[in-house]
């Protein structure tokens, strides 16, 4: 069908092409059957050419309204999947702050206050070593004194 009409259009632009030189000619004056057999021919192919333009403009108007309608398309479908992440993030939240909070009571219950035994015992330090001439000589039961015995020394 697109032929059809493709055709008649042809025919219509080439019968308006050759009317409108026809009357120029017959204005001038000059107008053979050759000449106005050369116009309706040129007429024709011209008429083709232009057909052919104006279809390529009607497809090229046609394809920016297709073109609009998928990115319609395209754009609700982004924020659908958009929508559905959104909701599956709201969702993973509000399943960890839940495991949190219950976590947290689980530590609160665990850290609340004990009742505490006797405070420890702090600890013997040792002494520290004393040197051999600040040890005072050392008497034994029988009253005799011996030689101070001397301490081991740390090496660190």
């Amino acid at each position: 069908m697109a032929n059809k009409t493709t055709k008649t259009k042809q025919k219509s632009l080439a019968a308006d092409i050759v009317s409108s030189i026809e009357t120029k000619l017959t204005e001038a004056g000059a107008a053979s059957k050759k000449v106005k057999k050369s116009i309706e021919k040129s007429a024709e192919k011209l008429a083709k050419k232009l057909t052919k333009l104006m279809q390529k403009d009607e497809k090229k108007a046609s394809k920016p309204v297709k073109s609009t309608e998928k990115k319609v398309k395209k754009d609700a479908a982004k924020a659908k999947k958009n929508a559905e992440k959104a909701e599956k993030n709201a969702k993973r939240t509000a399943k960890k702050a839940a495991t949190l909070t219950a976590v947290s009571e689980a530590v609160d219950t665990a850290t609340a206050p004990k009742p505490t035994a006797a405070p420890a015992k702090p600890k013997a330090t040792p002494k520290p070593p004393v040197s051999k001439s600040t040890r005072p000589a050392q008497t034994t039961a029988a009253g005799t004194t011996e030689k101070p015995v001397e301490a081991p020394t740390e090496t660190a």
